[in-house]
């Protein structure tokens, strides 16, 4: 499309946001960030060295953290500090913590610097919950995924259950309720509709579906901004 093109994707956890910003940058060969992973990486941190209830322990963490995240065959690897955690940070522990570390502004300060600076010069498809409203406001596109609370509880469920964790619907659900809860009424960076976002409602479609939608959003705003240069040439 162009030299920078920058496509967002944010919504509630279990809305599709993963596993579709994978699959939209593979398709297009652009560089996948995966925000969550930054936040769930110091969240294990975090619960590893017994700090979740120390704030400024957390911030210390974050300021001089060394995150890489490397997107290969389908898959984000996820390094921390030199260890490999891309399996760590998806337990439901995490899954428990996660929101509250991302709670804390010092946390969300460090890595919003650190996701900036990643899609300074190259195209992205960065996917979290601030985005399309913090992180990369001027995105050409902005996209909103939003999905039920009892169809994001079966795919969450559907990934524990892969991974041989046992947890019930009711945990996951319960879980899921807190963590919009408090992502949507932090003070910094709460998880919204970005101005000029496109929804999209996953509840009933399949990956391939609101993939293609997604592709095809984005394909009408790049002809668009075309059409203007050339105009403007």
């Amino acid at each position: 499309m162009f030299n920078k093109f920058i496509i967002t994707i944010d919504g509630p956890a279990g809305s599709g946001k993963s596993t579709t910003a994978k699959l939209i940058a593979a398709k297009l060969g652009y560089t996948y960030l995966d925000t969550g992973a930054m936040y769930r990486a110091i969240t294990y941190l975090a619960l590893k060295k017994n700090l979740t209830d120390n704030e400024d322990e957390i911030i210390k963490l974050a300021e001089n953290v060394r995150i890489n995240l490397n997107f290969s065959n389908g898959k984000t690897i996820v390094v921390i500090n030199d260890e490999d955690v891309t399996e760590e940070i998806r337990s439901f522990e995490v899954n428990s913590r996660v929101s509250d570390v991302s709670l804390i502004p010092g946390v969300r300060k460090a890595l919003v610097k650190l996701q900036r600076k990643i899609g300074e010069n190259t195209n992205i498809v960065a996917e979290g919950r601030d985005i399309g409203t913090v992180v990369f406001p001027e995105a050409e596109v902005k996209i909103f995924l939003i999905a039920t609370l009892e169809e994001r509880a079966k795919r969450r469920l559907k990934e524990f259950e892969q991974k041989g964790e046992r947890i019930t619907i009711k945990e996951i659900q319960e879980n899921l309720s807190k963590r919009d809860y408090i992502d949507s009424h932090r003070e910094v960076s709460p998880l919204m509709k970005a101005d000029g976002a496109f929804e999209v409602d996953t509840s009933d479609l399949t990956i391939e579906e609101q993939v293609n939608k997604i592709l095809k959003i984005a394909e009408v705003v790049s002809n668009k901004m075309k059409s203007v240069i050339v105009k403007d040439v």
